[in-house]
């Protein structure tokens, strides 16, 4: 039997190395004993029959697989990860999950790729003395041999700073390069000035209206808490959470959230007498109640068009943005302000121009505390349409000015090929002209200050055109 002994540091090139000497020589798998750092006296070991050579080509992805699951800790894992490179090599084909070896390797290195992820998430480094950069201490129990595997990922994103990562097995060291040696002292380091801050911090960030005992343990299992200086927490903060939920609630009820409040304050106005009845203003009361979509819902309000009752030019856009559903007003945002320049420049008189949108309802997708813009969909364009046709037949403008694909879609059916149909004058079913441009935002998202320039420079045309039709 031939006695392979691997290193405890470079396991896994140190097997590559040995894997390819022994197929060389013809070696099978069963005449090899593979050890990992020392090996204990084997009264079988000794020369091993050898047969015929062959040099290895398998698959990048299974080796790839391979040697991820040479870091799983089973002791059986390098006597069978050659035994399959031997039969890759011979033709059976990878992926196979029928196949035990296969199988067996593609579990391993799943579970070795979720090691690496947890060692990722629980390292927690405590600050140390240190005459020149900063430098931090952490120690780690993995469950596998993956400390050669997942430090990289500290190197790349603590590179301006020094660390140590010590496990029972080996420690990493990042000077500015990363090194590896041999454990030799299990000394954790102490805590630091920042430890408390983080409790803190955590304490804080725990929502107990989500507590999910089993789904928590399963992210964070118990045997990493002992290492986690805000371990000690979790049951106490458990325990507490069904009280900390009521007085949550009890809050709520009482408490409005203050962008609420500061919705409620814009939008109070004096007590007016009721529209007549076949007005804008009725029409704009009616709007203020819709649910025809979802986009209700999320929205602070309907955003309906403003404008005289017989403006000759309507303008069309696509939907309220995020300061316009707080406003309740149109084209009052940064968009907007592009619109009242160039309509200014184009010699349009915002006071008799009807403004409006294809869709009165901001719709958006919550970042944070952000709401960032999201294009309308046809149910939503269709939902909307029987306002817009309803401001038409009301204001009877002589021209309709449609801003963005959105516009065109709700007023022709077909929003495609704007910018080629841009500049180009369309027409209704009902025969009303229909002039085409880009909604201003399009403006604000180049990036080429230039092709900016340029293309505010083609909108400001496009107005003087309505400017133009528009007259007598």
């Amino acid at each position: 039997m031939r006695q392979v002994v691997l290193p405890i540091i470079g396991t896994v090139a140190a097997w590559r190395t040995e894997a390819r000497a022994l197929a060389a020589e013809g070696i099978a798998p069963e005449h090899v004993i593979w050890h990992r750092g020392t090996a204990p006296p084997d009264l079988f070991a000794g020369d091993a029959p050898k047969g015929q050579g062959r040099s290895l080509t398998i698959p990048r992805a299974a080796l790839a697989e391979i040697e991820a699951a040479l870091c799983h800790s089973d002791p059986e894992r390098f006597a069978r990860a050659y035994r399959l490179v031997l039969r890759l090599n011979d033709g059976l084909v990878w992926g196979d999950r029928s196949d035990a070896d296969i199988r067996r390797v593609m579990e391993q290195a799943k579970s070795v790729r979720r090691d690496i992820h947890k060692m990722h998430a629980f390292v927690r480094f405590r600050e140390v003395p240190s005459e020149g950069r900063r430098a931090f201490a952490a120690w780690f129990e993995p469950e596998h041999h993956t400390v050669e595997a997942g430090t990289p990922f500290f190197a790349k994103r603590f590179g301006d700073m020094d660390w140590v990562i010590a496990t029972p097995e080996i420690t990493a060291r990042f000077d500015g390069t990363l090194t590896f040696h041999e454990t030799t002292a299990a000394a954790r380091p102490p805590e630091d000035a920042t430890e408390e801050l983080w409790r803190t911090y955590y304490a804080n960030i725990f929502n107990p209206a989500r507590v999910m005992v089993r789904a928590m343990q399963s992210e964070m299992p118990k045997k990493y808490w002992k290492n986690l200086p805000e371990a000690d927490l979790i049951p106490g903060l458990i325990r507490d959470a069904d009280r900390r939920v009521a007085e949550m609630a009890a809050r709520e009820a009482e408490e409005a959230p203050a962008r609420r409040l500061a919705v409620a304050r814009r939008m109070a106005v004096p007590e007016r007498p009721v529209p007549t009845a076949g007005t804008l203003d009725a029409l704009r009361a009616e709007a203020a109640a819709c649910t025809r979509c979802p986009l209700h819902a999320p929205a602070t309000q309907t955003v309906f068009g403003i404008g005289p009752a017989d403006a000759e030019v309507m303008f069309v856009g696509e939907q309220p943005g995020d300061q316009e559903d707080l406003a309740g007003r149109p084209f009052v945002g940064p968009a907007g302000q592009i619109f009242d320049q160039e309509a200014e420049a184009a010699g349009l008189d915002r006071g008799r121009l009807y403004i409006t949108n294809a869709v009165k309802h901001f719709k958006f997708a919550p970042r944070g505390k952000r709401r960032l813009h999201q294009k309308p969909n046809g149910s939503e364009i269709h939902a909307c349409h029987t306002w817009l046709d309803q401001e038409l037949a009301l204001v009877k403008p002589k021209l309709i000015v449609a801003m963005g694909a959105t516009a065109l879609q709700a007023l022709t059916g077909s929003g495609e090929g704007i910018l080629k149909r841009r500049g180009q004058v369309e027409r209704m079913e009902d025969g009303t002209p229909v002039l085409v441009t880009v909604h201003p935002s399009y403006l604000l998202r180049l990036p080429d200050p230039e092709l900016a320039k340029a293309e505010r420079r083609r909108f400001r045309e496009d107005l003087e055109q309505a400017a133009r039709l528009s007259r007598p």
